[in-house]
């Protein structure tokens, strides 16, 4: 008598989920990295983040491809890169929060101190740079989390549609054919 296995169908959240641990630990490391060198907030150095992003996301689609035997339809491919970075932006959601309020405040300090000097430059009243002042201190760290969980998806959700387009590989009617006869299955 044949035994038969149920076959577990690959979980693309949990693939996501992976990949999206690891690519948050490196955004951490290049965080501290480019506070420890004392770089610029404004450089486009701090684009370099998102390359770790993009590597990581085509990393979750293709193994969730190659869980499924080679396999995966574009809308599969686009489901697992955007769970990866929706899981990404919420994960970063919290640290940028934690980072601005209680890891590193001095820098957030900093960025409030920069912005005051944009509005002198401009010519604004004491009023209105204090109220605009006010406001960044209790709201900034809330709303830059905020705009974390947001900017992420968004920007997953464009490059998940290239990824899916390059890693997609459907089934053909010989492969099903093939799947049939297989002797090893």
């Amino acid at each position: 008598m044949e035994e038969f296995k149920l076959v577990e169908k690959p979980n693309p959240t949990k693939i996501a989920t992976k990949w999206a641990l690891i690519d948050v630990l490196t955004a951490i490391i290049i965080t501290y990295a480019f506070e420890f060198l004392n770089a610029d907030p404004n450089s486009p150095l701090k684009y370099i983040g998102f390359v770790p992003f993009i590597i990581f996301l085509f990393l979750a689609q293709k193994e969730f491809r190659d869980s499924q035997k080679g396999f995966m339809t574009f809308g599969s491919g686009f489901s697992a890169g955007f769970r990866f970075s929706v899981f990404v932006g919420l994960m970063m959601a919290v640290f940028i929060f934690l980072y601005l309020k209680v890891l590193s405040p001095d820098l957030f300090d900093k960025s409030l101190e920069a912005s005051r000097a944009q509005m002198e430059a401009k010519n604004m009243s004491d009023a209105q740079i204090e109220k605009a002042m006010g406001m960044a201190k209790s709201w900034g760290p809330l709303f830059a989390a905020f705009a974390t969980a947001i900017s992420y998806p968004i920007f997953g959700a464009i490059v998940s549609l290239i990824g899916a387009a390059i890693f997609k590989r459907e089934r053909t009617g010989q492969d099903l054919i093939d799947d049939a006869i297989d002797p090893t299955v």
